[in-house]
C-alpha cells in the first residue's frame, strides 16, 4: 500500500527539518540537485528577484484559507465577473421570454414526445434509469480500480486500443473508396503509432502519476463528489440551453404560421442576431462551470501535496474552502479565461454554418476554405484550452490574477511543457478509451432492458433509439466525472512537483524515489 494511504504512521514535518527551506534552494537528499539544476539548464534560478517574490509556500492551518494564505486578498479580474454577471442576466431574460412564449403555443411547436404514444415517467422508466445511472457509477469506479490497480497496463492497452481503431478506420474508408478520408485517417493512425512508440519510455512515469492521482481520491472522495455536482449542474444547464435555442428559433423565425409575429416584430437578423447571442452565453456559462470545478478540485489535490504529511495534518473541508476561493477572489479569472474560450467556440459555431451554408450552395471551392479555417481555429481552441487547463491550476494553488497565472504557465510551458504534454497525451487517451466503454455498454444494457421487459410506451420499437442515446450520454458523463477529477489532479501535481519536489521527496520519499527512477528531470526544479 503506497504511503499516501498509509495514516498509521506518524507524519513528517517539513516545516521543522532543517533541509526543507524552498527559500535558501539547498539541494535535498539526491545527489547533485543543484549542480544539475544549473548545469541543463544555466536560465533557471538565476533571476532571484521573481524567486523572492514568489507565493509564500503553504503553511499548516485549521482551513483552506489559513493554509493558502493570500499576501493581497483582492478579488481579481473584476470586469469580467461584471460582463459575466450580465451575460446571465441576459440569458435568463431570453430563455424566459422564448420559453414562456413556447409554452402559449404549444399547437404552433407541434406535438412532443408525450403524443398518441406517449413515453410516461412510469415505474418501468423510473426503474430504467436507476438501472443505468447505479451501473454506470459502478462501471466508473471499476475504471478507477483497474487504473489504480494495473496503472501501466491500462494505459498501454488503450494506446494498443486507439491505433487498431484509428486503422480499421481508415481501411474502412478506403474500402467504400472514400479515399480522402481514409488516407487521413491513415496518416493520423501512424503518426498516433509513432508518437506511442516514441513516449513508451514515460509510460512508467505517467503510470505512476495515474496511480498517485487515483490515490488522492480513494482518502479524499470529496474530490469525486465536487465533480459529481458540477456535473449535474451542467448537465441541468444544457438542458436549459438546448431548450432555449428551440425556443427562441420558433419565437422570433420569420414565418407567416407562427403567431408570434402577428405584431411584426419577428425578422431575420432579430432571430439570428439573439441565437449568436444565446449560443456565446451558452458556451461562457458552461466554460466558467466547468473551470469552477477544476480550480475546486485542483485546490484539493494543492491541499493534499503541501499538507497531507505535515503535523497539522490535511486543514478542515478543504473543497469548501477551495469552492470559496474559486467563487470569489479567483472568480474573474475563472470569468476571464473562459471568455476567450468561449468566443473560440463561437467563431466555430459560426464556421460550421458557413461550411453547410456553401456545402447547400454548391460552392465547394469556398467549403474548402471554411474548411482549413475550421482546422486552424480547431487547432487554436485545443491550445487554448490545453493553457487554461494549467493556467486555472496556478490559479487554485496561488490564487494570481488570471494574466499572472497565464504568465507563470507559459514559463512553465516553456520548461516543463512537453512533459506535461506527454504525460497527458499518454493518460488520456486511456481515460477516453474506458469513458467510450462505459457509454456503450450503459447504450447495452438500455436496450436489453428494454427488449426483456417490453414496456408499453415502446410495443412498436419505436423509442429504442431515443433512451439508448439517453443512456449512452448518462454512461459517459458519469465516466467523464471521473475523468475530470483525474486530468485536474494530473495537471495540480505535475505544477507542485515542478515547482516544489522537495515537498513531494519529504513527504512520499518512497514514491519521489520511483518518480526519479522514471523521470530524472524532475530534479530540475522550475524556479520562478
Amino acid at each position: 500500500m503506497p504511503d499516501y494511504e498509509r495514516p498509521a504512521k506518524p507524519p513528517p514535518s517539513y516545516q521543522q527539518e532543517p533541509q526543507y527551506n524552498p527559500y535558501e534552494q539547498k539541494p535535498f537528499d539526491n545527489q547533485g540537485f543543484a549542480q544539475q539544476q544549473h548545469e541543463q539548464d544555466p536560465e533557471l534560478g538565476q533571476n532571484q528577484e521573481k524567486w523572492n517574490n514568489r507565493p509564500p509556500m503553504p503553511t499548516p492551518g485549521n482551513t483552506f484559507e489559513d493554509t493558502f494564505k493570500l499576501e493581497n486578498p483582492v478579488y481579481h479580474d473584476i470586469p469580467f465577473t461584471i460582463l459575466f454577471i450580465a451575460t446571465c442576466a441576459g440569458f435568463l431574460v431570453v430563455a424566459g421570454i422564448s420559453l414562456k412564449s413556447y409554452h402559449s403555443h404549444t399547437s404552433y411547436s407541434g406535438t412532443s414526445i408525450y403524443g398518441t404514444n406517449s413515453l410516461t415517467l412510469n415505474g418501468n422508466t423510473l426503474i430504467l434509469l436507476a438501472f443505468v445511472i447505479v451501473m454506470g457509477l459502478v462501471l466508473a469506479l471499476l475504471g478507477m480500480v483497474l487504473a489504480y490497480t494495473y496503472p501501466k497496463q491500462f494505459i498501454i492497452f488503450a494506446l494498443f486500443v486507439n491505433v487498431i481503431l484509428g486503422l480499421g478506420t481508415s481501411i474502412l474508408y478506403l474500402c467504400l473508396h472514400y479515399y480522402s478520408a481514409g488516407i487521413v485517417f491513415l496518416v493520423l493512425t501512424c503518426l498516433s503509432a509513432w508518437f506511442y512508440w516514441m513516449s513508451r519510455h514515460r509510460i512508467p512515469f505517467s503510470a505512476q502519476v495515474l496511480q498517485i492521482v487515483i490515490g488522492v481520491v480513494r482518502v479524499h472522495p470529496y474530490t469525486w463528489i465536487v465533480s459529481l455536482i458540477g456535473a449535474l449542474v451542467s448537465g441541468a444547464f444544457a438542458a436549459l440551453f438546448s431548450a432555449t435555442i428551440v425556443a427562441t428559433y420558433l419565437k422570433w423565425n420569420q414565418n407567416d404560421s407562427n403567431p408570434n409575429c402577428q405584431s411584426g416584430s419577428c425578422s431575420s437578423a432579430k432571430v439570428k442576431g439573439i441565437l449568436v447571442f444565446v449560443f456565446f452565453a451558452g458556451y461562457y456559462i458552461s466554460e466558467v462551470i466547468r473551470n469552477v470545478i477544476h480550480v475546486t478540485v485542483s485546490g484539493i489535490y494543492g491541499t493534499w501535496y503541501y499538507m497531507s504529511k505535515s503535523d497539522q495534518g490535511m486543514p478542515k473541508y478543504p473543497a469548501l474552502g477551495a469552492f470559496k476561493r474559486a467563487m470569489t477572489y479567483s472568480f474573474g479569472s475563472i470569468c476571464f479565461g473562459s471568455l476567450i474560450v468561449s468566443l473560440i467556440q463561437l467563431l466555430q459555431t459560426g464556421l460550421r454554418i458557413l461550411k453547410q451554408d456553401a456545402l447547400n450552395s454548391g460552392e465547394t471551392c469556398g467549403a474548402i476554405a471554411v474548411t482549413v479555417i475550421q482546422c486552424i481555429v480547431w487547432i487554436l481552441n485545443w491550445l487554448v484550452s490545453y493553457f487554461n487547463h494549467y493556467a486555472y491550476s496556478y490559479v487554485a494553488l496561488y490564487g494570481k490574477s488570471y494574466l499572472d497565472s497565464a504568465k507563470d504557465t507559459w514559463h512553465f510551458m516553456k520548461y516543463k511543457g512537453i512533459d506535461a504534454l506527454v504525460n497527458d497525451m499518454l493518460i488520456n487517451p486511456a481515460l477516453t478509451l474506458y469513458s467510450l466503454f462505459v457509454a456503450y455498454f450503459s447504450a447495452l444494457l438500455a436496450y436489453l432492458f428494454l427488449r426483456f421487459t417490453k414496456p408499453a410506451y415502446n410495443s412498436d420499437g419505436g423509442y429504442y433509439a431515443p433512451v439508448v442515446a439517453f443512456s449512452f450520454l448518462i454512461g459517459m458523463q458519469l465516466s467523464n466525472i471521473m475523468n475530470s477529477v483525474i486530468r485536474s489532479g494530473t495537471a495540480t501535481f505535475f505544477i507542485a512537483l515542478a515547482k516544489d519536489p522537495e515537498v513531494f521527496q519529504m513527504s512520499y520519499p518512497q514514491e519521489f524515489e520511483e518518480v526519479f527512477r522514471n523521470y530524472p528531470q524532475v530534479l530540475q526544479k522550475l524556479q520562478q
